[in-house]
């Protein structure tokens, strides 16, 4: 998906438009599923075609009804390419993870229950500043963030790996070996993170330890500056700094500024102690509106808030965006109680989970609520570069790149549980995790191959009943 924290695209809306529904996560809705069909592959593809729908319209039913044209942009942004489809139906995919294809493979008590990305795809990685000025390469975009089974994660990463396989030509036998590679990182990262202890092995991905990829787009984020970033989206007006007007930005009323501003000052309130070391850093310069129309967020409202920073310079503004935070995908397939009850919001269960799984997290990010809808708080940072796979052709490279991701994967996992200052994981999860793949080592690898392959195939073939479902005005509300 979309960055760490980085602006939220938009378009013109009228000022103060009411937020986005915020419904409650729900087990699987739609018609009961009917037995497998044996019919024609036309007929197949209308079934399917039919799932399709009724998963969407669980998910984005009210959002896309609030505001349709987002979500055609979506939609077109997801027709582009299967992988762009995938990146976009998390919803499908743990419907059919938790209806078509359940595997209690590796899950217990525990490691049923840890904390999980949600949507772990091999896009979903890149550059952040940590809360220390450090640069750091690491999973990003938490939005989904959750409580769940940690080979949830797995899969979903695989599968989208044989996708980008797919589109490079890569043959099956290559794919199946670059997922055994991220298994086999992932599980030599697990195996020493349960060893306790410093290792120096298990270091984040820094311009000091990192390589290759990884290291280019850290040299990226070291080259870009925050005056940058501010130019590209304010001006100075009579000695003060100002959001440049058009460009996505929605000037607000005086009721929705007033509104934004009160959310503000409760956001303030859920920042860390070492955050408000200069209550001047917080002075507010100006709010825009914007309204969410990439891949994942179509349909929500958001802010954009300009701050003082960390000093009255006006290269040290400071940028952050105010939005709706959206029910994560694997909620509706997760029932455990004491995980439903954890969380105020959305807004507070994105920022939690963020907290949990992402060491030294941006200092910036907080929780409020607007208009009784949780809302995720942080900066737009001038920092945030992804992992750009266009480039990446050369299978060796690949192999490389694959193998840091498996123990990025792992140390996310590891850093979520008893140790991270939350009652929700109180148990080691490394060393869960560690038990549970220890008792099938073959069988880890083997089992993430076999599903990369078969669900890359079948979003594959999804991608092409989406198409024509939307291109041929089947889609309710579009």
């Amino acid at each position: 998906m979309s960055s760490a924290p980085s602006a939220p695209s938009g378009s013109s809306a009228p000022s103060g438009a009411s937020p986005a529904p915020s419904p409650q996560p729900a087990r699987p809705q739609g018609p009961p599923r009917p037995a497998p069909s044996h019919g024609s592959p036309a007929a197949r593809a209308q079934e399917r075609g039919e799932e399709i729908l009724a998963v969407l319209d669980t998910a984005f039913g009210q959002l896309l009804a609030a505001d349709p044209a987002a979500f055609r942009v979506k939609f077109r942004k997801m027709a582009a390419s299967a992988f762009a489809f995938y990146r976009g139906t998390a919803c499908l995919f743990y419907r059919d993870l938790d209806v078509d294809r359940p595997d209690a493979s590796f899950l217990d008590e525990q490691t049923s229950r840890v904390w999980i990305h949600g949507d772990l795809h091999a896009e979903n990685f890149g550059t952040y500043m940590d809360s220390k000025g450090r640069l750091v390469f690491n999973v990003n975009d938490f939005d989904e963030a959750y409580v769940g089974p940690f080979t949830w994660d797995l899969k979903r990463f695989a599968a989208s790996l044989a996708l980008i396989g797919y589109t490079k030509a890569l043959s099956d036998a290559v794919i199946g070996e670059l997922v055994r590679t991220y298994a086999a990182a992932y599980r030599e990262r697990i195996r020493a993170l349960a060893g306790g202890g410093v290792r120096p092995e298990a270091r984040p991905f820094t311009l000091d330890t990192a390589s290759g990829p990884l290291l280019a787009a850290l040299r990226d984020a070291r080259s870009r500056t925050r005056f940058g970033l501010l130019d590209s989206m304010s001006e100075v007006r009579d000695a003060e700094r100002r959001f440049t007007q058009g460009g996505g930005a929605i000037e607000l009323d005086a009721a929705t500024r007033r509104k934004v501003l009160d959310a503000f000052e409760g956001y303030l309130e859920t920042l860390p102690e070492s955050s408000l070391t200069r209550p001047d850093a917080h002075r507010v310069k100006d709010v825009v509106g914007r309204r969410g129309i990439g891949i994942g967020s179509a349909g929500l409202p958001s802010y954009n808030i300009l701050l003082e920073g960390s000093s009255d310079a006006l290269e040290n503004d400071v940028v952050i965006y105010m939005k709706q935070a959206q029910i994560p995908a694997v909620s509706r397939h997760v029932t455990d109680e004491r995980v439903r009850g954890y969380f105020r919001h959305e807004g507070h269960r994105t920022v939690i989970s963020q907290r949990a799984l992402q060491a030294h997290a941006d200092q910036w990010l907080g929780w409020t609520e607007l208009d009784g809808a949780g809302q995720l708080v942080a900066e737009v940072s001038p920092y945030a570069v992804d992992l750009d796979w266009s480039d990446i052709d050369d299978v060796a490279e690949i192999r490389q790149v694959v193998g840091d991701l498996g123990r990025a994967t792992a140390t996310m996992h590891g850093a979520a549980d008893d140790s991270s200052g939350h009652t929700l994981v109180p148990f080691s999860t490394e060393e869960a995790i560690d038990a549970a793949i220890a008792a099938d080592e073959e069988g880890f690898a083997e089992s993430l191959v076999d599903f990369a392959h078969s669900y890359g195939a079948q979003a594959r073939a999804d991608h092409q009943v989406f198409v024509d479902l939307f291109r041929n005005g089947r889609i309710p509300g579009l």
